[in-house]
């Protein structure tokens, strides 16, 4: 879904036939200012898509901002200022803070753990597990604090996990459909595959025939001994109930990426607020 797409059937949503708590206490002709201030620490995000929330409400509101995305913010700092119909401000009010206080909630924890592997190379992936309809959203979040967006969803990457293996019979079966797949529709699509012991790693290097390989539910010390096996023959990857506890030391293995769904489906919002000036 684009962004476009995101706001115009959240406001559908929200206003449905009308914000009827301001046409009755609000004169169509009243003016006012509002700023969205920060109430909590952490990275803000989300500023470029206020900025369209508003416009798309009424493209006369004049928009101010002081604090970009990717920003570091602190209580009382105030991250915009809006100017307009204040029938335009209290419409949009509700959706600027859902958008942005959950994509600053992303940011900053995608950032909390973009500091944990500070001194190495691994890359910090999101994964598919998103807010359905937001996933667009939530991807420039992990961005914006510094993380990379894994795939964006089922149809720009061949990703075959141990479902898609099992049902197909094995890894030999499950690579030799895909290299067919491919081939008979044409697609240049990268191609990861699962692993998920030791023995599973030295299976896929004897086949070969794709991309990156992933250690799910893996030990550091088990990735370590399977970035040592792939020995960068393909790009690797470490997953499943990795945390800030853990990451640095599934860091240090030598592994190229490491995903964490919690960046994106279990985060706090940040706490921010839009008051009348």
């Amino acid at each position: 879904m684009s962004i476009e797409e995101i706001i115009t059937y959240a406001l559908r949503e929200d206003v449905g036939d009308g914000d009827h708590s301001s046409l009755v206490s609000i004169s169509a002709d009243s003016r006012g200012k509002s700023k969205l201030w920060v109430k909590e620490a952490g990275i803000i995000a989300g500023v470029e898509i206020a900025e369209r929330v508003f416009k798309t409400v009424d493209p006369d509101m004049q928009i101010e901002v002081y604090i970009p995305d990717g920003r570091s913010v602190q209580p009382g700092d105030i991250v915009l200022k809006v100017e307009g119909s204040v029938r335009s401000i209290l419409k949009a009010e509700r959706l600027v803070l859902n958008i942005m206080q959950r994509m600053s909630g992303i940011a900053t924890t995608t950032r909390a753990y973009v500091h944990l592997l500070e001194g190495t190379s691994v890359r910090l992936l999101d994964t598919r597990k998103t807010t359905p309809n937001l996933r667009v959203l939530e991807k420039m979040a992990v961005r914006i604090g510094g993380g990379c967006n894994h795939r964006m969803g089922l149809y720009d990457m061949i990703m075959l996990k141990d479902n898609h293996i099992d049902f197909a019979g094995g890894l030999k079966n499950a690579l030799e459909k895909t290299t067919a797949y491919l081939k008979a529709k044409k697609l240049d699509l990268k191609i990861e595959i699962e692993t998920r012991s030791l023995q599973e790693v030295e299976e896929a290097m004897r086949l070969g025939g794709f991309h990156r390989i992933m250690f799910d539910n893996f030990t550091p010390e088990a990735v370590a001994k399977a970035v040592q096996i792939v020995n960068h023959c393909y790009e690797t990857e470490a997953s499943g109930n990795i945390n800030q506890q853990t990451i640095r030391a599934y860091a240090k293995t030598g592994v190229d990426f490491i995903s964490v769904g919690a960046l994106t489906n279990s985060v706090k919002s940040l706490d921010l607020s839009l008051k009348a000036m």
